[in-house]
């Protein structure tokens, strides 16, 4: 399993305070895949041009991600551009990850309303875009590790 954990943020993309949450999606999906994991994280700015370039990294070449995973951007902020980037970078969009994701989350604050986070896939790569709060991304990491177990293979042309 190949993952890409980009974390959307302006100011830990400038140093002004650490990023918890892209460490903490790393941590929770180390300790389910062990040594299945190959896991690369980045960190850039609330940038369209930034968070498009960190999208084709992570999906490109002959070895692309199986899955990426975005932390931060989106929420309703006039800087928050991670779902609008990703919809428009994807191929196919898959609702159905991202209304469990904000589901589940309301169950936890009412804030997750405000979420417009999307899923979706390029080619044979699936992309989530997660909160940016730490409590956030320990829930939904835990939510989609089944998928990110089934996805890989119906991507290869496998069964269900």
């Amino acid at each position: 399993m190949k993952v890409v954990v980009i974390t959307v943020s302006d100011r830990a993309s400038r140093g002004e305070y650490e990023d918890l949450s892209g460490p903490e999606i790393r941590r929770i999906l180390s300790g389910h895949f062990a040594d299945e994991l190959e896991c690369r994280a980045e960190i850039v700015p609330d940038e369209e041009d930034e968070i498009l370039k960190a999208l084709d990294r992570a999906a490109a070449g002959d070895n692309p991600a199986d899955a990426i995973i975005t932390t931060g951007g989106t929420g309703i902020g006039p800087r928050d551009l991670t779902p609008d980037i990703s919809r428009t970078w994807c191929d196919k969009e898959l609702p159905g990850i991202a209304e469990m994701l904000r589901a589940e989350s309301y169950k936890e604050t009412t804030s997750a309303v405000l979420s417009r986070g999307y899923a979706g896939l390029k080619g044979r790569t699936l992309l989530i875009n997660f909160p940016g709060s730490v409590n956030a991304v320990k829930l939904c990491t835990r939510l989609i590790l089944p998928v990110l177990n089934h996805a890989p293979a119906m991507l290869s042309g496998g069964g269900h």
